[in-house]
């Protein structure tokens, strides 16, 4: 099963690059994606776009990796110790948009096939994915319609998905260290394999086609929002959480480092420019104490808005 299969995967993840890509371009409407190739060592390699100074999009990435090797990097085998031995083929795309106006939220969406072989034995695979929403300045309409758009994509294949799979992104965003999540959430799904082939790959699909749906509306209801220093501050200062959070809890960006990936494109998901501030405290009942009162925990956003 697996070369045809990942042969069709591999095929769905360049359209979907190609896609997002485009539509991100004519969203922003005043810079290009600049694809760099490469190639991995051990086998393999991939795509990376980045836009950058665009009119609307400070700075963005969306990337294509399709990576194989005869051995599986600890990562994988610490919580899988059945894939020993096997040799892997990993393959997704993943994004992160960095908008310059605080307004617009900044966006999170990757998603993933893994299959690992060994002779005399069935093949192990999964599909991954998922995507993910961090407002500055959080405005209730923007969070429903991403979740709207997120249940939408799950509710024809099993209305337990959505449910499930908001409730995991919840718990895989969650900042341990600050006691807070990285945003409002949305989708997170790993180790699908619950299903048949077909039906698990459509559910990536399915994930990975909502994303521009999800976001694009709200890009362009915030785009014209004036803002000024004190969001720009603010907007830098909550960005280092996105910092935080992919180098000290991301398995992805742990698995990408471990197989001997692309570090420039692995780490291309971090914002151009962020600050670190001590001990920095939002004054009482300002927009930003919003932010940290009502939005960075677990919510049914559906329902509670």
């Amino acid at each position: 099963m697996s070369h045809p299969a990942l042969t069709e995967v591999i095929s769905y993840l360049k359209n979907l690059q190609d896609r997002i890509c485009q539509a991100l371009e004519q969203a922003d409407g005043g810079a290009k994606f600049h694809q760099d190739n490469w190639q991995r060592e051990g086998g393999g390699g991939g795509r990376s776009r980045v836009l950058r100074n665009g009119a609307v999009l400070e700075q963005g990435g969306v990337g294509f990796s399709h990576v194989y090797g005869e051995q599986m990097p600890a990562s994988a085998t610490a919580h899988r110790p059945e894939l020993a031995g096997r040799n892997f083929n990993a393959c997704g795309v993943s994004l992160v948009m960095h908008p310059h106006n605080p307004h617009i939220p900044t966006s999170h969406a990757n998603v993933r096939f893994f299959i690992a072989e060994k002779e005399g034995a069935d093949p192990v695979w999964w599909f991954g994915g998922g995507f993910d929403l961090t407002p500055f300045y959080p405005v209730h309409e923007d969070i429903k319609h991403w979740h709207e758009v997120a249940k939408a994509a799950l509710d024809p294949f099993d209305s337990a998905l959505y449910p499930k799979f908001k409730a995991w992104c919840d718990d895989y965003f969650w900042l341990k260290h600050r006691g807070e999540t990285r945003g409002v959430g949305g989708l997170f799904f790993d180790d699908l394999n619950d299903r048949p082939f077909e039906e698990c790959f459509a559910i990536m699909r399915a994930v990975g086609d909502a994303y521009l749906e999800a976001y694009l509306p709200i890009i362009e209801r915030r785009k014209n929002n004036p803002y000024g220093e004190r969001e720009r501050d603010f907007q830098l200062y909550r960005r280092g959480r996105y910092v935080e959070f992919n180098l000290v809890w991301d398995r992805g960006t742990l698995f990408g480092l471990q197989t001997g990936g692309r570090t420039e494109s692995i780490l291309m998901s971090m914002p151009p420019l962020v600050r670190w501030e001590y001990g920095y405290e939002p004054e009482p009942g300002s927009a930003e104490a919003r932010l940290y009162q009502d939005y960075l925990r677990p919510r049914d956003w559906l329902n509670e808005l």
